[in-house]
């Protein structure tokens, strides 16, 4: 599989940061298991504050977690980002209703370290999840999402800008958010992560919205994109 990014359209719309991003580090997530090399992390951010993905305190925060209707990214809708076949869809795994930082990152630390994509079900990690065909060899998986939101069926064809399903927090995630990732398989057990590159979107530099061609985010970026919606 060449290196050479693939160049696909943008999953979301409206306003978005990448704290996990091939940009910033490869493979992005420390592992190249299970199609990872490249995958993204997408949430919704405060502009100032890049850290905090909610309304609410850091002292509510801290002490006593934030409710899940309270982080900004939360039920906001996915899109297709190419024409494709969907190949596989899970749906239906609940989510924790409150967020508290030190539940979700023990839980996610002691689920990365006992899964074991061989013999363990990836929902353990995916929670809901739906995997997309774009052509030979090139799929894509759209993980953590938001329980009964998926739109789509299994054999289903899509166009791009076609509405899929909505970001959630079910899985190994330790606050609501979209994981992204092209591969080459939609076998998770023996894919390897694909490189790829957005056509377009908007970059917020010095107070000002610039328009970006086929690249992908930094860590340190707020983006957007609307196309029209």
């Amino acid at each position: 599989m060449s290196d050479r990014p693939i160049t696909i359209g943008f999953p979301l719309r409206g306003e978005w940061h990448a704290p996990t991003t091939p940009a910033k580090k490869v493979p992005s997530h420390g592992t190249n298991r299970m199609g990872l090399r490249y995958a993204f992390d997408f949430l919704q951010v405060d502009r100032k504050n890049l850290n905090k993905d909610y309304a609410g305190s850091f002292l509510q925060f801290l002490l006593l977690g934030i409710p899940l209707k309270n982080f900004y990214c939360w039920g906001e809708k996915i899109y297709a980002p190419c024409d494709g076949e969907i190949v596989a869809v899970v749906d239906g795994i609940a989510e924790r209703k409150h967020v508290h930082w030190l539940r979700e990152s023990i839980l996610a630390i002691r689920k990365t370290l006992t899964f074991n994509e061989n013999k363990d079900d990836y929902r353990l990690i995916a929670g809901n999840y739906l995997i997309m065909k774009c052509s030979n060899d090139v799929y894509m998986a759209f993980v953590h999402l938001q329980t009964n939101s998926l739109t789509i069926s299994v054999n289903q064809k899509v166009k791009q800008g076609d509405y899929l399903g909505n970001v959630g927090h079910s899985g190994n995630s330790t606050s609501p958010h979209l994981h992204f990732q092209v591969m080459d398989s939609d076998n998770l057990k023996k894919a390897n992560g694909i490189p790829c590159q957005f056509e377009e979107y908007q970059r917020y530099q010095q107070g000002v919205w610039k328009n970006v061609t086929n690249q992908i985010p930094s860590d340190q970026e707020i983006i957007r994109f609307y196309n029209g919606d």
